[in-house]
């Protein structure tokens, strides 16, 4: 996460950190990947554990990029595992994407993987991104659309983990489905030159079901998923004990299917009129 103005809906529990250490630039930026070039200058908003952003330093190399993140601990460890190399010039600090510490004009790339979606104001944190782009530079936004997730066999468990989601994140005034909304807001902070995209996690194959689900019935039970839950009455110790069996089920049936779909948009930041 970028900001310390929002209450995170995830945290970063160690199955939280999980997830975020399994995201490479492959799998998480490949519409930003064609257009990086050696050189670049790029800042990585939200950067968490540093996987992307250590693939995007290696890609625009001898260029610059720079991790921010609003945890300590997860900035402290990110620069412990993924030190600068003869083949990546990589750093990393604590940030806040709503009052970056850079002068205008800084960078040629900004990158934000599932930020926006925990944002009460993603218009505003998008407008600051605007800020320290050069004229013409660009910015790539990529996040989930939990109510467009689909998934198989149906269970009337995961319905409510879905649900105590969607609740959740409401009480945070943040967007669950924000992968929907990314190009209004992107249009709304004044970037031009859209190009709208979207892409999936797809988990259906032995490993990756009992990844995916094992991955998210100890995210239920110890995270900020089940501590807010918890604390906002939505839910019960009990019902999530339930929710992560229904996981565990899930991902040992041969036939389950898990797709998770992302919104995705470039966007170039306005030239200075003549």
């Amino acid at each position: 996460m970028g900001t310390t103005a929002d209450r995170y809906s995830h945290g970063h529990a160690e199955s939280v950190l999980r997830s975020h250490r399994w995201r490479t630039a492959e799998n998480s930026a490949g519409f930003l990947l064609p257009h990086l070039a050696p050189g670049h200058r790029v800042l990585d908003v939200g950067c968490g554990p540093g996987t992307i952003t250590a693939d995007l330093a290696r890609r625009v190399f001898p260029g610059e990029v720079l991790g921010v993140d609003v945890s300590d601990d997860v900035v402290a460890a990110a620069a412990r595992d993924f030190p600068p190399g003869d083949d990546a010039r990589l750093s990393f600090a604590v940030g806040d994407v709503y009052s970056l510490d850079h002068d205008d004009a800084s960078f040629d790339v900004v990158y934000a993987h599932q930020v926006l979606q925990h944002l009460s104001e993603p218009v505003t944190a998008l407008r600051e991104v605007k800020r320290v782009l050069r004229p013409g530079g660009l910015v790539a936004v990529r996040d989930g659309d939990y109510g467009a997730f689909v998934w198989t066999p149906e269970d009337s468990r995961l319905d409510r983990w879905m649900a105590i989601y969607h609740d959740l994140t409401r009480r945070n005034a943040a967007e669950a489905d924000a992968g929907r909304y990314l190009h209004r807001w992107v249009r709304e902070a004044g970037f031009t030159d859209l190009v709208v995209s979207s892409s999936t996690w797809t988990f259906q194959a032995p490993d990756d079901r009992a990844w995916w689900g094992g991955l998210w019935a100890d995210r239920v039970r110890d995270s900020e998923y089940a501590r807010q839950g918890l604390e906002y009455g939505l839910t019960t110790r009990a019902e999530l004990d339930a929710i992560a069996t229904a996981f565990h089920e899930w991902a040992a049936d041969d036939d389950a299917l898990f797709v998770v779909l992302h919104g995705e948009v470039l966007a170039r930041a306005p030239q200075p009129s003549m």
